[in-house]
Formats: structure tokens, sequence, C-alpha cells
């Protein structure tokens, strides 16, 4: 097992099954075959979040009922890149903890030093919920007993303001299977429904999810009218509800018309950079959205946005691309001239 360069060859040469998704900003999968790229630094790491990979890794054995999670961060170097070092270091911890038996239970001695892991991380709950429903749909398994209550309640079977009982994991379960037409039917129905408290974790499992036109529709016209009406919190969140979707015509025109909101703030900003930055894949949108940040006059602010933007091998060329346009603003010429001071 010494000689073991990777983590997909440690995965591999345990006979486990496994699968791969980024949880850093949203969760999205990453193949195998992208991942492998990614550790032999043949790619950056496409969904950097301050300046880590944070991975998390499934993987069990044949006749496992449920899979083994290990949650990663890795450092990366300035092109986005892993750190090898870090990479090897973090398999050098699991081997000596657990030779080549992954699946095995360890005992007290090797539990500590897994814990001890400088490169372990644990993920908020409401991620961990929906890592936990995305995983369990694709290997097929059940939904958790929170499930039926959660559907009970969007279906408006027990009064809107009986939401006490839900649990995250129930919540994350009905998104995972938002592919069913009947509970896009009975999402729809509910969203004008919703209180904040239902509606938040709703919108943090829908980050993560594709959804057809007449529920991104929905979840526009929830948001419009969260806009200018006080709920700012409320408005992050239906806004990042759309971040997987944002390459549809709908949330791109509505983006459009939402970066002329005089009174957007820093709060939506920072949500479109973290969540929705597909959005900004366009010169134009990008252009218009740093003058928005300039105009916070928030060096502070301005500075880690462009750091975490500039990491993400999608944005970084659009990024340099308005950086060098003739007609960005005195402002954030100055404000660039000082990134680079």
């Amino acid at each position: 097992m010494s000689a073991i360069s990777t983590i997909s060859e440690l995965l591999t040469l345990s006979d486990s099954q496994y699968r791969i998704y980024d949880i850093g900003r949203k969760i999205d999968k990453i193949s195998k075959e992208q991942f492998k790229k990614i550790e032999l630094n043949q790619q950056p790491y496409p969904f950097p979040s301050q300046g880590h990979a944070f991975i998390a890794a499934a993987f069990w054995q044949k006749g496992s009922t449920a899979p083994y999670l290990w949650f990663i961060k890795i450092p990366l170097d300035e092109r986005g890149l892993l750190n090898q070092g870090a990479r090897n270091h973090f398999i050098a911890i699991i081997i000596e903890a657990l030779g080549s038996d992954l699946s095995a239970d360890p005992t007290q001695q090797q539990e500590a030093l897994l814990k001890n892991n400088p490169y372990h991380f644990t993920p908020a709950q409401y991620k961990l919920a929906a890592l936990n429903s995305i995983i369990g749909m694709e290997l097929k398994q059940p939904a958790s007993g929170y499930y039926q209550n959660c559907l009970s309640y969007l279906s408006g079977e027990q009064g809107w303001d009986q939401w006490q009982n839900l649990g995250v994991q129930g919540i994350s379960d009905f998104v995972a299977r938002i592919d069913d037409k009947a509970l896009q039917q009975v999402l729809i129905k509910a969203l004008p429904q919703l209180p904040p408290q239902v509606l938040a974790p709703l919108c943090s499992a829908l980050e993560n999810k594709k959804y057809p036109v007449d529920v991104i529709r929905s979840l526009l016209e929830r948001l419009k009218s969260a806009i200018g009406s006080g709920e700012s919190e409320l408005e992050q969140a239906l806004l990042r509800a759309l971040a997987t979707n944002c390459e549809h015509i709908d949330v791109a025109t509505f983006a459009d018309e939402y970066l002329l909101t005089p009174q957007i703030s820093s709060e939506q900003l920072i949500t479109l950079s973290g969540r929705c930055w597909t959005l900004l894949q366009t010169p134009a949108r990008m252009s218009h959205y740093l003058e928005l940040l300039i105009a916070k006059q928030d060096n502070e602010l301005f500075t880690a946005i462009f750091k975490d933007l500039v990491a993400i091998p999608l944005i970084r060329p659009i990024l340099f691309q308005c950086m060098r346009a003739p007609d960005r603003s005195p402002a954030l010429a100055k404000a660039i001239g000082q990134l680079f001071n």
C-alpha cells in the first residue's frame, strides 16, 4: 500500500466502489475521470473555495448497505492545482490508520489518528443532509424516516404554520426526488405559502439540483416578491436556490434585470459570486457586477470577492478580460490597480 500516490488509487485498490463530490460551494459531482486528472495536476480544481478543494468521497464495498464518507479539505496552489504534498500526507494518514481495508471498523487508537487528520472537515448540517439524499438516490436507497412528514406538509395537509417537526433530512429527500413530476407540482403549489423557516432549508437543498422550467419560474416569482420587501435573508436563500440552473434563459434574463436593482446589497453580491458564479461568465454581466461591487465602496469586500472569483477556472479569463476593458470606470480601474500594488 506504500506505493499508492492518489486518492483514486487508494479507493480502487481497497476494492471499493466510490463517487466524488465537491461540497465547498454547493454539491457538484466530479466524475472519476475528471478527479484523476485533478489529482495528477492535469487540470485545476473546478470549484475552489477559500483556496481549498472541499471534497466528499463516498465509498462502499459489495454487499454494503451504506457508504462510508470522507470529507477532505486540500489546499490549492495559485493556479488552482491540488497541493500534492498535502494530498500525499492525507493518504499516508489513512494508510497508517486503516491499512488496506478502508471499510474496517477502526480501533480506538485508529479512530484518534483519523480524527486528528488535518485534512478532515465537518460540513454544515444542510450540506450533509443534501449529500446523504443525493447519494441515497444514486444508490437507489429508500428515503429517510423524515420524508413522509415533509411530503405531507408540502402537500398542504398540516397547515403552513405547522413546520416545527420538519427535519432538514426530509426536506433534502424531497428535493432529491424533484425529477418526479408529481413532486414538482407539490412544490409549485406550496412555494407561495411557505414560511421563511421552511423556505430557507428548502432553498439550500434546491441549490444543488437542476429542475424544469415550471419550478424555475415559480422560484423566480417568489424571489421577485421578496426583492425590496425587506426580506433580505429570504431573497438570498431564493437566489441560492437557482444556483444550478443559472444557465437557463429565464434565470439569465432575471439576472440582467436584477443587476440593475439600485438597492442590491453586499450580501446578494456575495451570493451571486459564491453560488451563482456561472451567471458571471459573460463579459457584459461581469463588468456590470464589478461596477456594482465598486459602488459599495468597500475595499475589503472587493478584494475578497475578486480573489474568490479569479480562482474559479470558468470565470478567471472573463474576469481578466473585464479588468482590461477600456470602458471600465475610473473607480474600477483604481481598485484593480490597488490589487496588484
